[in-house]
């Protein structure tokens, strides 16, 4: 427990300054000691891609930026995965891919996913995941960065009272989405991602572009030489953990020990699971000025984040029914967990990982006993335990902006939000982006479980259902983890998931974009009494509460035909 206890306390310390910083290198107001590195080379690439930085841009014309880079890296993706074959960079002669698996990792690495139907070191070259995968990595986190910031501005900045007119409220500017991201690569991902890369390489882990490595095992009775797949493993796996992402350079993720080596790599990798996630808390709090706001939202996060951590790790601390009447019967739950790290590391990373829509693994999640298989799901489902690069926060906002309407009403005043009214055109779409997750999820679940042969799964009964729960939940909330035993490599999967990354990924993300600018556009009430106050302990403790009833009424009776039936039946 105390590694536990030292990586909540190393992120939280870790978070604070890197906060501030991130919250001084988004304002143009300030002007910091990095700017004369950072600008001449920020100048040379709007030039490059003749883009004017410094023109405002509305929601419809920022999230039209989002939409359109993202299609283009996606048919980019989606082209080279399929003729990996032909192209340079590959030393161990990888084949193609075929069209439907190269059209889902291409979105899923396009969504901030990474969800793997594939093994990376077996069916993607050098090329592939340098320049598909890596560079995917990197833009997907920096674009719900940006989407987050445009928000801020609109819907947290604190504004006169005076009531714009209508012309004015169309043309509401939100920023530019290509600055923004631009800032968010180089003066944020870029840098952490090279210490956390230099960090990992010093513990060990592969930085090379040399073909697999012929090795002769120890123990030679079974086989005489060993193939050892190696690459650019240290790049791909600091912003895998940074940016939320989570897909692996090794099919098996951080369980490897080339892509995990030590107890203090582990440590390392799990700390950055969190890191950018709290610091953005920090970050919107100093540029907008709503301190308390911040403090009670991140109050809530490290509640749930706390809950799920510590039922996650007790579960694991019961033994495994499987072994009962062996020698290990009454030890804790090892089953696809590595020793080096032990249950509560194993469990502590998936319940990080989850939380924050990172899918990286450094145990099988399939393996865990039912109620931790159950509290990974949960993260998912209520994915605003911290959540992803930026979108965990919105996504937060979302439910603020429901919290605010039921509250409203409770009190008997007009539906209002930080002063601005919320009326019929915001509530259906911030509707529209909560109900769309149990809609999508429940849908495809119970299409792949009605036709038998769909789902390919290993288990049968309460467990083959968590599986296959499992998968289309970690598409949606764009996390990428899996609790595998699916044969998900086919048509079906790939191009269901695709429907589920896609909705998941651009609907939570857009449409709060668009209710901010509405809000903007209105006239901001004077503060008074009868106001609700966003920042109150009351306020904190309803919106907490709307999050749990709403993941609960829509998840919780498939969870009790899915994790809850099954730890039921093992007798305990």
């Amino acid at each position: 427990m105390n590694e536990v206890i030292f990586c909540y306390a190393l992120v939280i310390g870790l978070a604070l300054p890197l906060g501030l910083y991130m919250a001084h290198a988004f304002e143009d107001s300030r002007k910091g000691p990095l700017d004369g590195v950072f600008r001449p080379i920020e100048s040379v690439l709007y030039r490059l891609a003749d883009i004017d930085a410094h023109r405002s841009m509305t929601w419809q014309a920022y999230a039209w930026a989002v939409v359109k880079l993202h299609v283009l890296l996606i048919l980019l993706a989606w082209v080279i995965f399929m003729v990996q074959g032909l192209l340079p960079l590959n030393p161990d002669g990888i084949p193609s891919m075929a069209w439907d698996t190269s059209l889902h990792t291409a979105v899923s690495f396009a969504t901030n996913t990474n969800q793997q139907h594939y093994s990376g070191q077996a069916q993607l070259s050098y090329l592939s995941q340098t320049f598909a995968i890596v560079t995917l990595q990197f833009v997907t986190p920096a674009t719900g960065l940006a989407v987050l910031l445009a928000i801020a501005r609109v819907l947290l900045m604190k504004t006169s009272g005076t009531r714009p007119s209508e012309a004015v409220a169309q043309d509401i500017s939100v920023g530019n989405y290509y600055r923004d991201r631009v800032r968010t690569l180089l003066r944020v991902m870029l840098p952490a991602a090279t210490v956390v890369a230099l960090l990992l390489v010093w513990q060990g882990v592969p930085s090379t572009y040399q073909g697999a490595q012929t090795v002769k095992p120890l123990d030679d009775v079974i086989t005489a030489t060993q193939e050892i797949p190696l690459g650019p493993v240290a790049a791909m796996v600091a912003i895998k953990q940074l940016g939320t992402n989570g897909g692996g350079w090794y099919g098996p993720n951080s369980s490897v020990p080339l892509e995990n080596p030590t107890p203090l790599s582990n440590i390392i990798e799990t700390v950055s699971l969190l890191l950018f996630p709290v610091a953005l808390l920090v970050t919107v709090g100093v540029m907008t000025g709503r301190h308390r706001l911040m403090i009670g939202i991140g109050a809530i996060m490290l509640t749930f984040s706390l809950v799920s951590s510590t039922t996650a790790i007790l579960s694991e601390r019961l033994p495994n029914t499987a072994f009962e009447g062996l020698a290990t019967a009454g030890s804790p739950n090892m089953e696809g967990e590595e020793v080096r790290f032990g249950p509560e590391m194993s469990a502590l990373w998936a319940s990080w990982t989850t939380q924050t829509s990172n899918g990286a693994v450094n145990a099988m999640h399939d393996s865990f006993n039912p109620l931790g298989g159950l509290v990974t799901l949960m993260d998912m489902f209520v994915n605003v335990s911290f959540g992803g690069i930026g979108v965990g926060l919105i996504g937060y906002l979302l439910y603020l902006m429901l919290a605010a309407f039921i509250g409203s009403l409770m009190i008997g005043r007009a539906p209002e939000l930080l002063g601005k009214p919320l009326e019929t055109r915001e509530i259906r779409w911030i509707s529209l982006a909560i109900l769309a997750q149990p809609l999508i999820i429940l849908s495809l679940t119970t299409l792949t479980v009605a036709f038998p042969g769909l789902a390919g799964n290993s288990n049968p009964s309460f467990h083959g259902l968590s599986q296959v729960l499992y998968e289309y939940t970690s598409a949606f909330a764009n996390n990428g983890s899996g609790f595998e035993g699916l044969a998900d490599d086919t048509p079906w999967w790939n191009l269901t998931c695709v429907v589920a990354l896609l909705v998941g990924r651009f609907l939570p993300m857009l449409a709060p974009l668009a209710v901010s600018a509405w809000l903007a556009g209105k006239r901001t009430a004077p503060t008074g009494r009868g106001n609700l106050a966003m920042d109150s302990g009351a306020f904190v403790g309803l919106t907490a509460g709307v999050i749990v009833i709403i993941n609960l009424l829509g998840f919780l009776p498939v969870l009790v035909l899915g994790p809850v039936a099954e730890q039921l039946a093992l007798g305990f």
